[in-house]
């Protein structure tokens, strides 16, 4: 019998084989210039995922093949990768959807490459601690050591949160033409993480924002070719992010317009009695 054959007649788990695929994965030999396609035949059931087959083929086929993933969800954002030439996530995206007998893999462009299908990710990293990810306030003290939580509306946590779905996993950044002729862009990830906390009310240093985006490589760059958009796995929108930025830069730095003070602190409830035998919080621990 051949391999052909005999993959054929393969069962994983408690489903049977639908067809065989050939994954082609392009090779880098640590990083090098001179990358090499090579074929694997692998065996497909029905809901197999692409990370499923690069598994498969890691566990069976050839163990020196490189990617990077962590959940297989859809949440940690660490298999984005070129799937036939369009940037995804390779946990979500399933084999038989592609409807093609050949799957064409490539790491991510934009980014050096580590090893196959790994990209270095360092400067997607750089570029979100350089627009301070993180609530500021004018007297850090609440955040250091909270006593109650910030007052915010569900409308006003409406005008953020769908920025906050970012996972990270840098497609925005592999398909941003800006990017590729100037990596020193901050990029759409960056620049939809400072509309996420821009538009917080519960944050206070809306000045200081500007400042870091309002730069030669910062939120002018972007010319709203909304690639980014089209390719982000979790509808995060960060072009239209990048548009808002540039809205509130002008706002503020032209018009001079005026934030309204941050989200205070939710008062403590005055009246209510604490019922018995409920513990106390454990201590704080970060």
């Amino acid at each position: 019998m051949t391999n052909k054959e005999s993959l054929k007649t393969i069962e994983i788990g408690l489903d049977k084989v639908i067809k065989n695929v050939t994954f082609r994965v392009l090779r880098y030999a640590g990083g090098g210039d001179n990358p090499v396609f090579r074929d694997y035949e692998i065996p497909v059931i029905r809901g197999m995922t692409v990370l499923e087959g690069l598994i498969y083929i890691k566990e069976n086929l050839d163990a020196t093949i490189s990617m990077r993933y962590s959940c297989r969800m859809g949440v940690c954002g660490s298999c984005g990768m070129l799937i036939n030439g369009k940037p995804a996530l390779a946990c979500q995206t399933q084999i038989l959807d592609l409807d093609v007998d050949t799957v064409k893999l490539e790491p991510l462009p934009n980014y050096p490459n580590t090893k196959d299908l790994v990209p270095d990710l360092d400067s997607l990293f750089e570029k979100h601690r350089a627009i301070k990810p993180y609530i500021i306030r004018d007297n850090p003290q609440e955040l250091e050591s909270p006593t109650r939580e910030f007052l915010q509306s569900p409308e006003e946590l409406e005008e953020y949160l769908q920025f906050s779905y970012c996972i990270k996993c840098g497609i925005c950044l592999s398909v941003c033409p800006t990017v590729s002729t100037d990596p020193n862009f901050l990029g759409p990830q960056a620049l939809g993480q400072t509309a996420r906390f821009m538009l917080d009310t519960r944050d206070s240093k809306l000045d200081e924002r500007c400042d870091i985006v309002d730069s030669a490589h910062g939120v002018w760059r972007c010319h709203f070719a909304g690639a980014c958009t089209e390719f982000c796995p979790k509808g995060v929108d960060p072009a239209m992010g990048a548009q808002l930025v540039k809205q509130l830069v002008v706002l503020r730095k032209v018009f001079g317009g005026k934030r309204k003070k941050p989200a205070p602190i939710v008062p403590e409830p005055t009246g209510a009695v604490k019922r018995e035998g409920i513990p106390a919080p454990p201590p704080k621990t970060v």
